[in-house]
């Protein structure tokens, strides 16, 4: 009887603690995160705070908008992506996204960068900022970033296409401030959030507000996430203050959720 009980012991014990070691390695998943450039910076202040907070370290990989959707829709594996409202609708159509989990939470418009040393030009009206794009000898752009055709609307707008063909320079995602910083090029043409947030590059300023244009950024869970209570946990984050104060500081707008 008494080896009995021993044995009974032994085996909860043994159960126990394989359930505690299977627990632990659940907790010990990242959960995956595909965002688009435009918030990296805002994502990268807050996600100390924001692991705390869901209970789960999170793997976060950034690029365009535009690329990360067509790695979705080619079968990689994801738990929550953030990109534009558009691509994000996209998904949910595609089965991709969860539709009631989507949360449109800040936006940004595109910006002027130049070398933290360049003498300060002026893009504060549309005059100055066609003076300053035509004096430029290199303007550098993301090929297939959102800003692209926010940019190329102002060269129509500002009569300006053919002159800034012979600039333009196209760069891969997130590229562009950082030929900027390196001294590669003169000027870029991006989402401000992504040029005040790259050390040797200086914001000339956002576009006026004739030809400015602004890209929101949503986020949606997919629908086999990992944990589906720690995905909640994150969309709901992002309504946080913490995440507001970290737009703010990178030259974005929260949105209410």
């Amino acid at each position: 009887m008494r080896f009995f009980q021993l044995s009974v012991t032994v085996v909860l014990s043994g159960g126990l603690a394989f359930a505690a070691g299977q627990e632990s390695a659940t907790q010990a998943v990242e959960l995956r995160v595909l965002s688009s450039n435009g918030v990296k910076a805002v994502l990268e202040m807050v996600q100390p705070v924001m692991e705390q907070a869901i209970g789960r370290d999170l793997s976060i990989e950034f690029s365009t908008s535009a690329s990360l959707k067509t790695r979705i829709e080619g079968g990689e594996a994801f738990d929550i992506a953030i990109l534009t409202p558009s691509l994000i609708d996209a998904l949910v159509t595609q089965g991709l996204i969860i539709a009631d989990s989507r949360v449109t939470f800040a936006r940004t418009g595109v910006g002027v960068g130049a070398h933290e040393r360049a003498p300060v030009a002026d893009v504060s009206t549309v005059e100055a900022l066609k003076g300053t794009l035509l004096g430029a000898s290199s303007v550098a752009m993301t090929a297939d970033g959102q800003s692209r055709r926010i940019s190329d609307s102002a060269f129509e707008r500002l009569g300006i296409v053919d002159a800034m063909r012979r600039k333009i320079i196209l760069v891969g995602p997130g590229a562009g401030p950082h030929s900027v910083a390196a001294g590669e090029v003169e000027l870029v043409l991006t989402l401000v959030s992504e040029i005040v947030s790259v050390p040797g590059v200086q914001l000339l300023g956002p576009f006026p507000d004739e030809v400015q244009g602004y890209i929101s950024f949503t986020a949606g869970q997919h629908p086999s996430a990992t944990d589906t209570e720690a995905a909640s946990d994150l969309l709901r984050f992002l309504g946080d203050p913490s995440v507001a104060a970290a737009a703010a500081a990178n030259g974005m707008e929260t949105m209410e959720q």
